[in-house]
């Protein structure tokens, strides 16, 4: 936002805003007092529970790959935040084609669509952390920016996901659309409902990450399970930070750029686990099963110097706070998720 324009006269785009991350990030807007915000979003892996009701915030119900979708956008968006996924590795694995379409496609029709558009500022990316994350077990190195991109990856959905950030660097490059990457490490915290939106082929359509996951078992006294002893880490990233960084790389960030949004903090899933039961009360002992065969990631967590040096981000949530508060927003949406978890048992079953 420049220094002379108010936040109400600024209108904003989020793609994919009746999800987990994209609803916090309305919420904050909201908070800023935008003026205009709309939200595309097929409900995929999302509820309409989580749109907000104020009357500055308007849903447009479908896939931004849609094209009467997207005639209905005009030249009128100051800040595009582009977060439409098609959630999750294992979701991918079992289904490529409809990660293609979900991932990958929405982000070439959209900047095509875009690519002329004058009034935009930033189009903020999501990008996955993972892709760039070099697979060991044995000692590791903050992931950074500007590390080498691999081309053996694990599944569609990291193909997909780096693969839209080619089409950023190509679209600023050819048609100067100002796009910049935001990249997440591993994002938790309150809002994401477990089972949220329509089957997607594998239980990780319920299971989607490992901390909503890890909370809700424990709350229900059940076994947590860990794959490979529990070896792999991750750097976890509450979401009110990761909002905070995006807008961040919308405000300060540099068109063609790329950023990570990390906590640089590692922390294995043993660690994780055992930091929820205690804080849960769950004494039901851990389930140790097999590795998974495609996963390679191992240990891994993201260097946070770029973000501070030249977006001034650094995120602020310890991991206990920011597990305690989303523990307490789980219990009191226990119906909810439990809901959505029910829609999905007769598949659960199945498969």
């Amino acid at each position: 936002m420049t220094r002379t324009q108010n936040p109400h006269e600024l209108s904003v785009l989020v793609v994919g805003g009746a999800g987990f991350v994209g609803s916090n990030l309305v919420k904050a807007l909201l908070g800023q007092s935008y003026g205009r915000i709309v939200v595309v979003d097929n409900l995929l892996s999302s509820e309409r529970v989580n749109v907000s009701g104020d009357s500055r915030v308007k849903l447009i119900e479908g896939s931004i790959a849609d094209d009467g979708i997207l005639r209905q956008l005009s030249d009128e968006f100051h800040y595009v935040f582009h977060l439409a996924t098609y959630h999750g590795n294992q979701s991918s694995i079992a289904n490529p084609l409809e990660d293609h379409d979900h991932n990958l496609i929405t982000t070439l029709k959209l900047y095509e669509h875009m690519k002329d558009f004058k009034q935009v500022k930033r189009v903020v990316y999501a990008a996955s952390g993972c892709t760039l994350a070099r697979p060991t077990f044995d000692q590791v190195e903050a992931t950074r920016e500007d590390g080498p991109v691999p081309l053996e990856l694990d599944s569609p959905y990291q193909i997909s996901k780096v693969v839209g950030e080619f089409y950023s660097v190509y679209y600023h490059r050819q048609r100067r659309l100002p796009t910049v990457r935001a990249r997440f490490q591993n994002v938790y915290g309150p809002g994401e409902i477990l089972g949220a939106g329509r089957w997607r082929g594998t239980p990780a359509t319920v299971w989607r990450n490992v901390t909503p996951t890890f909370i809700y078992r424990a709350l229900k006294r059940l076994p947590l399970k860990l794959e490979q002893g529990g070896r792999a880490s991750r750097d976890f990233i509450y979401v009110e930070d990761i909002v905070r960084g995006l807008l961040l790389c919308a405000t300060e960030g540099q068109p063609g750029e790329v950023y990570n949004l990390a906590s640089g903090v590692e922390t294995s899933i043993l660690e994780l686990a055992t930091l929820i039961n205690t804080m849960t009360g769950n004494h039901t002992p851990l389930e140790y099963l097999p590795e998974r065969k495609w996963d390679h990631s191992g240990r891994r967590f993201g260097s946070t110097d770029k973000a501070k040096r030249c977006l001034g981000f650094e995120a602020c949530m310890g991991l206990q706070e920011g597990l305690r508060r989303t523990i307490e927003w789980t219990r009191e949406h226990l119906p909810v998720i439990d809901s959505c978890i029910r829609k999905h048992a007769a598949y659960m079953r199945a498969s």
